[in-house]
């Protein structure tokens, strides 16, 4: 595994990250959004090198969690970060085609579901030559239907599904879900700078749920008006900012 670091999250959890799979802000963010409650039995879809069940574990005491990844580094970086960690007996990682999810998930057996799916629609932009980069970030190979099927099946009815995409996909992301009996609950945008329009939105939607009643957090701030990080963005960071800087990780939503 060439260019692979070890990068401490929390007091003792460490992640392995490479130049192919890492972890970006967007993904400290939607660790924080879809933190579970105590006992949740939960999923992370498309996890990556496992960031968020990472986080999950060493922020609270949630139930079993599952990984799922279909990349075979990414779901080894995962398995290794999980044993490094010490979580071997509350992360299982499991390496898998989400769109197999009868295969892979609990049918109603989960609590909460959360997902960073690509952020690109099926067939648009120019594709990355790069494969892993291609299914990472473009939805050829997981689009969000995929993602609703995934969620409805698994999750418990009141179950809630969590989820990050850029602002431009706002419209179609509440039409789709609320189809697939995932209604929209909660929304928060997130902005880099107080005179930037928001790039990115977090979303929480509920199986079961009534029709209608969406809430709206206040908008999430990256930044202060000094371009300082924002006290917000610092308490999202947690421990992990002693080693990270004050420069939000990675790439934000195209």
């Amino acid at each position: 595994m060439e260019q692979a670091s070890w990068e401490p999250l929390a007091p003792g959890c460490q992640v392995l990250v490479t130049r192919e799979h890492g972890f970006s802000t967007d993904t400290l963010l939607l660790a924080a959004f879809s933190q579970p409650r105590r006992g949740e039995r939960c999923a992370d879809l498309g996890t990556g090198c496992g960031t968020i069940p990472l986080l999950w574990r060493a922020r609270g005491e949630p139930g079993p969690i599952l990984a799922v990844e279909l990349q075979p580094q990414a779901a080894e970086q995962a398995r290794r970060s999980v044993e490094r960690s010490g979580y071997n007996g509350h992360i299982q990682v499991v390496e898998g085609d989400v769109r197999d999810y009868k295969a892979l998930l609990p049918c109603q057996g989960l609590d909460r579901v959360a997902c960073n799916p690509p952020y690109t629609l099926p067939g648009a932009g120019a594709a990355s030559p790069d494969p892993q980069r291609r299914a990472a970030r473009q939805g050829d190979c997981f689009s969000l239907e995929d993602l609703a099927q995934a969620a409805r099946y698994s999750l418990k009815h009141r179950g809630r599904l969590c989820l990050c995409l850029p602002v431009r996909r706002l419209a179609e992301a509440l039409a789709l879900f609320s189809r697939w009996d995932l209604e929209p609950k909660l929304l928060r945008l997130v902005q880099q700078r107080r005179d930037k329009a928001p790039y990115l939105f977090l979303l929480e939607c509920r199986r079961g749920g009534r029709p209608g009643g969406l809430e709206a957090a206040p908008t999430l701030l990256l930044e202060e008006d000094g371009g300082g990080p924002a006290r917000e963005l610092l308490e999202v960071y947690g421990s992990y900012r002693d080693n990270a800087g004050w420069k939000t990780r990675g790439e934000q939503a195209p």
